[in-house]
């Protein structure tokens, strides 16, 4: 599937809800980063995230900060290897497609991502990435 394709089929609400999962999160990221400038894909990847959330009853699941980390994590590293096929990207990145103890485990405390605020506002990372 396209990046434009998977991007119409999300935004049109044709995917089954038990199908999406976080790689696939990490998938739609990169579709949209390869389609738009970034800051207009970001706010297109969360407006459409929080709806698909909300058309499932589910908004509580929308994480503004896991979101936007992630995002950046996936521009940046699109950047550094000027990859533009997903295939050959999530073969590069396996770090980025892992869930339970992520990438983001490097960066954030459990409190911080388990917070309110997190959840509702991007914030910073606090803690030091481990060499």
């Amino acid at each position: 599937m396209t990046n434009e394709e998977l991007i119409q089929r999300f935004e049109g609400d044709a995917l089954p809800a038990d199908s999406f999962h976080h790689a696939d999160h990490v998938r739609l990221a990169f579709a949209y980063l390869s389609q738009y400038p970034v800051l207009q894909a970001l706010e297109k990847f969360a407006t459409a995230l929080k709806r698909y959330a909300a058309a499932r009853g589910k908004s509580q699941l929308y994480h503004e900060t896991i979101t936007h980390a992630y995002f950046f994590l996936i521009r940046e590293r699109m950047a550094r290897s000027a990859v533009v096929d997903w295939d050959e990207f999530a073969q590069l990145n396996p770090d980025l497609l892992e869930w339970k103890n992520g990438i983001l485990t490097r960066y954030y405390r459990d409190a911080t991502l388990q917070s309110d605020l997190a959840r509702n506002v991007f914030v910073f990372p606090d803690k030091g990435a481990e060499p």
